[in-house]
């Protein structure tokens, strides 16, 4: 294998679950092909024999009946991740919290074959102990805060859950609304999805949301806009800018009335959106103090005087 292959490679990694009731009286083959469908039969049947699954600590077989509560350890072999950013900014650091600058196209989280071309990845090679407390999306850049201890996390979801915590984000959206400012608190939830079963979208029964939009330059065909969130609802910007009948630029999923298109293919971590998160402000989760961060957006959204 060329050496060009081998530097795409990641590590590979480890499985642990516990299983559950849906696991019940299914072999170990069944049970895999369902809950992991990326690999065949025959590839699991491979890893099986080759001792590369484990059942309460023992070489499993195809066979082997599953029991609820049993724990289950696989390994699985390097492969090769989707193209992402490998780097990240340093915002503000001190014992309890670790603030960074996610650059779009890094997924905050593992999933979707995405595993070390991660922001938990490699936040955690600079600190091992520091852990994202909330995401942003994919393409989504800008702050993202993370806890180095367990009362810190836990001091910050709270912030969170009060919504005593301001967020603004800065947004390039389609068009020159007739507006300068906007509220909009259209509820968020989830609807039907060819793809993916449902996606988040403007739902009458979804959850309460609510954005406050101010536009700050107007272009030919699109605007640039803050917006300020104090509830943290899936894609909540894109979908209430998409309300407003002013989706964000290129956004790929949403459509005015902040629902995808009834024949669209595209998902939601599908890139062409213009989003950063460029402030937060919250209370130090030890002294209590008053903190704000803040992070430049990117040259497409910075208004003319942030670019001197």
């Amino acid at each position: 294998m060329s050496t060009a292959l081998e530097k795409q490679l990641n590590d590979g990694c480890e499985y642990r679950e516990q299983l559950g009731a849906v696991a019940d009286s299914l072999t170990l083959l069944e049970y895999l092909c369902q809950r992991y469908s990326h690999s065949s039969s025959e590839d699991w049947t491979a890893r099986i024999e080759s001792g590369q699954v484990l059942l309460d600590k023992h070489t499993a077989h195809i066979d082997s009946i599953l029991r609820q509560g049993s724990e289950l350890v696989w390994q699985r072999p390097a492969w090769i991740e989707p193209d992402a950013p490998r780097s990240f900014e340093v915002l503000y650091e001190d014992a309890d919290i670790l603030v960074v600058n996610k650059p779009a196209g890094l997924p905050t989280l593992p999933g979707a074959n995405f595993y070390q071309s991660t922001l938990l990845w490699q936040v955690q090679r600079y600190a091992p102990d520091a852990a994202p407390v909330h995401r942003l999306g994919r393409w989504t850049s800008g702050i993202v805060l993370c806890a180095r201890n367990a009362n810190a996390g836990r001091n910050v979801l709270q912030q969170w859950s009060a919504h005593t915590t301001r967020k603004r984000y800065r947004a390039l959206i389609s068009g020159s609304p007739a507006w300068d400012n906007n509220i909009i608190d259209t509820p968020i939830g989830p609807v039907p999805h060819a793809l993916l079963g449902s996606v988040h979208a403007a739902c009458a029964t979804g959850k309460a949301a609510l954005s406050h939009v101010r536009i700050l330059a107007r272009h030919a065909t699109s605007s640039v806009c803050d917006v300020d969130i104090t509830t943290g609802r899936p894609h909540q910007i894109r979908i209430h800018m998409a309300v407003t009948g002013h989706p964000l630029s290129g956004d790929p999923l949403y459509i005015s009335g902040g629902v995808p298109a009834a024949d669209s293919h595209a998902l939601p971590g599908d890139p062409g959106y213009h989003l950063h998160a460029s402030e937060l402000r919250l209370q130090h989760p030890r002294t209590g103090d008053a903190l704000v961060i803040e992070c430049r957006p990117p040259t497409v959204l910075c208004l003319a005087a942030e670019r001197e």
